[in-house]
Parts: C-alpha cells; sequence; structure tokens
C-alpha cells in the first residue's frame, strides 16, 4: 500500500506537536492525569464580542454561499489596517490573502515562491511545518544551527555563509516557535538589508507580533528594512493573539503579483475560507485588544514560572524566552546523567520517560532541528502549569 503513495508525502512527517498533543488527548480520554505541555495553543477562551459576530454571522444568507477566494473584501481592509495600525507596515488590501490558518498561509506562499532546486534558509531551532512545507514545495531546506548562548539569533554572517547561488529564500521569524527568541530592530534591519543586497525572498512570519516581554520589541522587516519590502511576504493570523487556534484564519501580505499568484492557488485548492470565520476574524482584528493585553499579561507571569522551575535543575539551561508562549531548554548536558535509573541519550527518549513516569507531555527538540532540547508550551491553566512543573522537576532533580 505504500508504494501507491506519492514520493512527496512519503518523504513528510507527521507534525510532531499535534501527534504528542493527540496522544496526551488519547491517554487522557482513558483517564491518566497527562499534563500537556505539547500544543501551542492559548488556553483562554475566544473573546465574546468575538464569538457573537460569528453567530450573528451564521444568520446572515449572504454567509451561506461561496464568498472571493482572497476573502471577505471587508476582513482584507480590515487586516491592511490592522496591519498599518500594528507593525507600521502600509500595505493595500489587494495585497492580502485570507487563508486557513497561518499554516495554509505558509503552504501558499512556499508553493508559489520554491521550485525544486531551491534552496531555502531556515534558522533552528525552527517550528516544524517550515522544513515539510519547504520539502513538499521541492525546495532544499538549508537550516543555520543557533544556540541558547547566542539568545537562538541568527546573525548575518551566518546567513552570508551560507548562501548560494540557489539560494532563493530566507524564512525569517521574530517572535519564535520554538524558542521564545526576539530579535532586536536593529538585527532584523541588517538582515533585510543583507537580504536586499542579496536579492533573495524573505518570508516572515509574524505569528506572535503581540506576545512580547520586558522591553522586548516587536519589528516586522518590510518596515524597519523596506529595501526588501519588494521581495517580502508577511504571514499571519488570529490564532496567537485572540486565542481562536480552532477558527482557522490567516493570511498573507504579498507584493501585488505574488498575491495574485496565491490567489490563483488558493482558487483551485480550498476556495476560501469559512465565511463565518471571517466574520469572526473581522470582529478579531477590528476589536479591542483589552483581552489581548490580560492574556499576555498572564503569559508573563507564567514564562517566570516555568524559567524558574527549570533554573533549579542541575546541567539544563533555560535562556528566559523575550516573547511568544514558549520555552525551550537545553537539556543536552542533562543527558549524561541517568533518569529514574534508566540510561538516556536523547531528547526523544527523555519526552517519552517524561510520559511515562511524570504523565507529561513535551515535545522533543528533534522535531525543531535542535537534538537535545525540549519545547514547553505555557499556554496552559496555573493549575495544571504547576501540577505539570512540579513532577518535571521531580523526576529530574
Amino acid at each position: 500500500m505504500t508504494a501507491a503513495l506519492s514520493a512527496r508525502v512519503r518523504q513528510i512527517i507527521e507534525s510532531p506537536t499535534l501527534a504528542i498533543s493527540t496522544e496526551a488527548k488519547r491517554l487522557r480520554s482513558e483517564g491518566v492525569d497527562v499534563i500537556g505541555f505539547g500544543a501551542g495553543e492559548p488556553d483562554f477562551a475566544t473573546p465574546d464580542h468575538i464569538v457573537a459576530a460569528a453567530r450573528a454571522a451564521s444568520d446572515e444568507p449572504a454567509m451561506h454561499r461561496y464568498s472571493p477566494t482572497a476573502g471577505l473584501p471587508a476582513l482584507r481592509e480590515a487586516i491592511a489596517a490592522k496591519t498599518a495600525r500594528d507593525s507600521g507596515l502600509e500595505v493595500d488590501a489587494g495585497q492580502v490573502t485570507v487563508t486557513n490558518g497561518g499554516k495554509h498561509g505558509l503552504f501558499n506562499v512556499f508553493q508559489t515562491l520554491v521550485d525544486p532546486g531551491d534552496e531555502v534558509l531556515l534558522p533552528a531551532p525552527y517550528w516544524v511545518s517550515y522544513p515539510e512545507q519547504i520539502t513538499l514545495a521541492g525546495g532544499t531546506v538549508v537550516p543555520l544551527p543557533t544556540t541558547a548562548a547566542d539568545g537562538y539569533r541568527v546573525t548575518v554572517d551566518q546567513l552570508e555563509a551560507a548562501r548560494t547561488p540557489a539560494t532563493k529564500v530566507l524564512v525569517f521569524v521574530s517572535p519564535s516557535n520554538p524558542t521564545g527568541a526576539v530579535q532586536t530592530p536593529q538585527q532584523i534591519r541588517e538582515i533585510g538589508r543583507w537580504a536586499a543586497d542579496t536579492g533573495i525572498w524573505v518570508i516572515t512570519d509574524e505569528i506572535y507580533e503581540h506576545l512580547v516581554y520586558d522591553g522586548a520589541e516587536f519589528a516586522s522587516m518590510p518596515v524597519v528594512a523596506p529595501e526588501v519590502a519588494s521581495r517580502c511576504v508577511v504571514v499571519n493570523g488570529v490564532a496567537k493573539t485572540y486565542a481562536m487556534t480552532g477558527w482557522r484564519v490567516g493570511w498573507s501580505i504579498a507584493p501585488a503579483p505574488v498575491a495574485a499568484a496565491i490567489n490563483r492557488l488558493q482558487s483551485h485548492v480550498t476556495s476560501h475560507v469559512c465565511n463565518v470565520a471571517q466574520r469572526a476574524a473581522l470582529a478579531a482584528v477590528d476589536g479591542p485588544m483589552t483581552q489581548v493585553e490580560a492574556m499576555r499579561d498572564t503569559y508573563d507571569r507564567r514564562r517566570h514560572l516555568v524559567h524558574e522551575a527549570f533554573g533549579g535543575i542541575d546541567d539544563v539551561v533555560c535562556p528566559l524566552p523575550g516573547g511568544a508562549f514558549y520555552v525551550f531548554p537545553d537539556v543536552r548536558a542533562r543527558l549524561h546523567r541517568p533518569v529514574s535509573g534508566r540510561r538516556i541519550t536523547t531528547s526523544l527518549e527523555l519526552c517519552n520517560l517524561l510520559l511515562d513516569e511524570a504523565e507529561v507531555a513535551l515535545v522533543p527538540g528533534e522535531g525543531f532541528g535542535a537534538p537535545g532540547h525540549l519545547r514547553l508550551s505555557y499556554a496552559l491553566s496555573d493549575e495544571e502549569l504547576q501540577k505539570g512543573l512540579t513532577r518535571i522537576v521531580d523526576v529530574l532533580q
């Protein structure tokens, strides 16, 4: 049966983060008290005014019909206005394509820009879906390792050293999943100018733009480095900021010819995004930020709890993240010591042990291009967070 599958599908793997979350849910359904640190999903309910907008849309016959492939005109206009307001990037609504989540937006962009043989620079640790989507487009992933010592931040020198005549695209993310690293506006400006000078494209994922802490500053690359704007595609969505992961609304913002190509592609793949979800997204990007700020304050407090817990474990390096809602501890030195009487040599084995012994579900660094690390999301309730951290510390101390 496997032989019947296409080569492109055979070479990709299931999302490790979704696999961990699915396993945690399965165990909970069997009565196991598993604490899931795997999914990057806010534990808050979607704000009431957004849900109310969806209810109202459900009653409108026009929302029961096909709508434009690129998205409801009002939503595209609102996204353009929101982008100018939040990041300073002035765009036309015609550059916006509304997609089935940010993940779908990225898929569209890779399919539109990347040809077989094109090299794509991908700073590591990276989000698990980037390399798989690049591979599906026929591109070659060129990982650029970063470490806790350098704040998990890529440099222009690294990028230039990796560049070849086949390099076409750089994937850039700040704040980062999985590390929570935030690059400074100056660093982003330097990278953007380098990309413009070398003529490569940049795909910048801004999904965590509102989740920054301790004075860290979000900066949009085409704003701080306008030289690269004509070769830059911005991807974003409502999932993380507004606690709307299940609504599946994201978008890409691209130069007009690229946006037109993305729309052609989407017209043959998904048509458009669910109209009711689009109306919910419109209420989100047009609405107040009060609840968003409250969620961010809660994440801020939780990240300190996680950082302090791992800081008390010998041979574990856990930088305090500047953004998003993840910590990414380096456990490589810890792998040389027995854990619960067992010899552990990889972060994958350590995650399996913690699931067995502590009933906590974490994602191993292997899926993020960083073996010897763990990713924990702290977007879960205070009670579960504290309970899970206590279990982890009890096993690893």
